[in-house]
């Protein structure tokens, strides 16, 4: 007799690698963090929000991804680790539950001349290898379709020890594609010499005008004892041989005072040392010279391709590779998806899925041959996504910052809907988010605050996007706030006009910008809004344009470095003292002689994280004892930079430490936000929208009736738009003009004009869709951006 089988055995225990479903932080003091814990849910979508300098990077990024990072790191061979950028360990108590981390951040693409859009993401490489098949006529591998790579022969004698000694002659050759004309850059160089020297002076008497050559250091010793030219006679009596000499001569090996230096006229070194980074990378002043002595202009020889004549003459159903790295994306992937050839059918599957991608994710307008340089930071993010789009991997921890930056509203919904499928594949995703847009698809939200810089590091808030609604944070009662429109827009004073623009995709555009008004340029991302008014606007006097180019600084940048401050501060201590003002600058002769004015001495432990201890000598304080002694109402230099921005400003205000010039700096910097910013705070501990504000506040000090602003709302926090807003209307208030390229709905509203591009982007771009108020796109909606805006005010 058989047993029945039981149907009510009881459901098994949940296996144990199940419990891990959460990653947990406790004790973090990364930067402002004030001893923060969170627990963060595996496989959903957080969204870290809160105002600009809260802490959100210092957790997300400084704490989380960079902790990930290192442990990954420290998997690999200690040889290996020697290669790799050395991380140190976060100041945190304890991390549990990290999965791999792939970061998506802002940073601008790298500003090489030579990197672009197709060589950052690897579709170039693939299609160099489509035509090295396919191309007719064949000319070579898939190097002689890149303008990377140099047509290379030589010939010489080879011995080879086998036994017996054999020389034999060989031979060897490699074609590139580069352009020889312009070895590969787009573009050829014209000098302008009168802005390289004053031919009335001598050497000696500081004739060079180029920034850093300056007779007082190693260039005055090479160009004293090189003997080629006398430095004490004037340039304009030089003979032909010597001038030749100081401006094109190879490098040559010199001995001065026993020293053995490298000579190089001053062309060759100033393409060398400046020509080489792309201009929009370089710092203020010498990007100045650059645009003064310099001329780019389109490779006569490549017409601007990069190619050489053979890449280009082979082609693929009458396209060349250059051909197709000219094409709009969108229209690459079609032409592409029609080459039906059996013998390369996986590779053209790949790279059809990668320029897929590029159109999935908004980018389609965009073309293979776009200088990776000249990318937003909005743009080279996305950029950066494509690669991950098609993954195959699950369980990693994707971190994106603020993914929606330079994003139309009509965008954004594309960005979420890609952000919850690398959720829906099993990934734990986290975003550091501003845009209500994107907060409301949350699965779990964490607020930090209650302030910035000091006031901030602390957790407000953790839950649902309907729990943050009801919190009472900053952010949960600005979450639902929406700017009304205008009752009344001010009348324009006059017009700027614009006639017959064609940069990039506009297609030949006429219109009158109105001045003494608050303009607002709209439109999808890549409709030609920044081709419109960067590229259409003169620049020169009466223009400042502030774009969204990253602000460059090292460990002993500040805010009074960067924006001049530290200058007049400099000179009221030593006029107080009757010392010089270089006493006053820990980069200069008041440097604490033990850690050269960083504060720390930095101890370099080959492949592991170098290590970071405070100067005993001047406990951090960066300046010299001696220098501390020199007072200025009652402060020392270290105490004046450790100051916040607010306190600095009644300081400098009136009573012993009244300077103006110093106040007026500091009066910008409280106008855009920062007041809680400490002088002496390093440039790189800032956060993105910190950043983005001390930029702008900088140029509010240029002279100049006309503002073009590019995305000032990037990085900023719902509640700190509102002070934006104010700060627009003060400058058009004060008699300026104010031209903002924008997506962020607010400033749409606040609008006395509106000018929007489209209706699509790339070629279905490039054109004015609606000119007029903002009361009259909301009532007539004829554009995307109309739709998205009444929705916003609720009309």
């Amino acid at each position: 007799m058989s047993k029945a089988t039981r149907t009510d055995t009881p459901s098994p225990a949940p296996h144990g690698a199940d419990s891990h479903d959460l990653i947990r932080v406790q004790g973090a003091r990364v930067n402002n963090l004030k001893d923060v814990s969170v627990e963060i849910p595996k496989r959903r979508l957080t969204v870290f929000t809160g105002v600009s300098g809260s802490g959100k990077s210092s957790l997300v990024f400084g704490t989380i991804a960079a902790e990930s990072q290192r442990m990954i790191n420290e998997t690999y061979s200690t040889f290996v680790q020697g290669f790799m950028p050395t991380l140190a360990r976060p100041d945190v108590d304890v991390l549990e539950g990290l999965t791999t981390a792939i970061i998506v951040d802002q940073e601008r693409m790298g500003s090489d001349p030579r990197s672009t859009v197709g060589t950052a993401t690897d579709a170039n490489a693939m299609l160099r290898i489509v035509f090295s098949r396919l191309g007719k006529p064949h000319i070579g591998s898939a190097q002689a379709y890149s303008f990377n790579i140099a047509s290379v022969r030589a010939t010489g004698a080879i011995t080879v020890d086998r036994g017996n000694r054999k020389t034999d002659r060989v031979s060897f050759s490699r074609i590139g594609g580069m352009c020889p004309r312009c070895e590969g850059r787009g573009s050829v160089t014209d000098f302008d010499l009168t802005a390289f020297y004053d031919d009335s002076k001598s050497l000696n008497e500081g004739a060079l005008t180029i920034p850093g050559y300056s007779m007082d250091g190693w260039y005055g010793r090479i160009f004293s004892g090189c003997g080629f030219f006398d430095p004490d006679k004037p340039l304009s009596k030089y003979t032909k041989r010597e001038l030749d000499d100081l401006l094109h001569k190879e490098p040559t090996k010199i001995k001065v005072d026993g020293i053995n230096l490298t000579y190089e006229g001053l062309i060759p070194r100033v393409q060398k040392s400046f020509l080489a980074k792309d201009v929009e990378a370089m710092q203020p002043h010498i990007r100045a010279f650059v645009e003064r002595a310099v001329t780019f202009s389109v490779c006569p020889e490549c017409d601007g391709t990069r190619l050489s004549e053979a890449a280009r003459s082979s082609k693929i159903k009458g396209i060349s590779i250059a051909d197709a790295c000219s094409m709009q994306i969108s229209d690459l992937a079609l032409w592409v998806r029609d080459l039906d050839e059996p013998s390369v059918a996986p590779l053209l599957a790949k790279l059809a899925h990668a320029l897929d991608s590029f159109v999935e994710i908004g980018l389609g307008y965009l073309s293979l041959d776009r200088p990776a340089g000249t990318l937003s930071g909005g743009e080279a993010q996305r950029v950066k996504m494509i690669r991950h789009l098609g993954s195959s991997l699950t369980d990693v921890t994707y971190v994106f910052d603020e993914p929606t930056i330079g994003l139309h509203p009509h965008d954004i919904q594309r960005m979420n809907d890609l952000l919850l499928r690398l959720r829906d594949k099993g990934n734990t995703v986290i975003v550091v988010e501003h845009k209500p847009m994107t907060i409301a698809i949350a699965d779990h939200i964490v607020d930090l605050g209650p302030g910035a810089g000091k006031a901030g590091g602390t957790v407000c808030f953790e839950g649902s996007v309907e729990g943050l609604r009801t919190s009472g944070t900053v952010t949960g009662r600005h979450f639902d706030d929406r700017a009304r429109l205008k009752e009344e827009v001010r009348k324009p004073t006059g017009t700027l006009e614009i006639r017959g623009a064609t940069a990039h995709n506009l297609a030949d555009v006429d219109v009158d910008i109105p001045l003494g008004v608050l303009v607002v340029v709209t439109g999808v991302a890549g409709s030609g809004k920044s081709s419109l008014v960067h590229g259409s606007i003169p620049g020169g006097a009466g223009v400042v344009s502030i774009d969204q180019g990253a602000i460059r600084g090292s460990r002993r940048s500040n805010p009074a470095t960067y924006t001049g401050l530290l200058d007049p501060i400099r000179k009221a201590f030593a006029k107080a003292n009757g010392v010089k003002p270089a006493l006053f600058s820990a980069n200069s002769e008041g440097a604490c002689p033990n850690c050269n004015g960083a504060g720390v001495i930095y101890t370099d432990l080959a492949m592991m994280a170098g290590v970071a201890t405070t100067c005993e000598e001047c406990e951090g304080k960066r300046f010299q004892a001696s220098v501390l002694d020199h007072h200025l109402g009652g402060r020392d230099i270290s105490e004046v930079l450790a100051m916040s921005v607010t306190e600095a400003q009644g300081f400098f205000g009136d009573g012993e430490g009244r300077t103006p010039a110093a106040h007026a700096i500091l009066n910008r910097l409280v106008d855009v936000g920062l007041g809680y910013l400490s002088l002496g705070q390093p440039l790189p501990t800032l956060s993105g929208g910190e950043r983005q504000r001390l930029k702008l506040a900088t140029h509010l000090g240029d002279k100049g009736g006309v503002y073009v602003l590019d995305e000032p709302t990037s990085g900023l926090h719902l509640a700190d738009v509102e002070q934006l807003l104010g700060l627009l209307d003060r400058l058009v208030d004060s008699g300026k003009s104010v031209i903002v390229v924008e997506h962020h709905q607010a400033v749409m509203a606040h609008a006395d004009w509106i000018i929007d591009l489209g209706p699509g982007a790339g070629h279905d771009g490039g054109r004015i869709v609606f000119e007029g108020t903002p009361a009259d796109i909301v009532a007539t909606r004829p554009t995307l951006t109309g739709e998205h805006l009444a929705t916003y005010v609720g009309a």
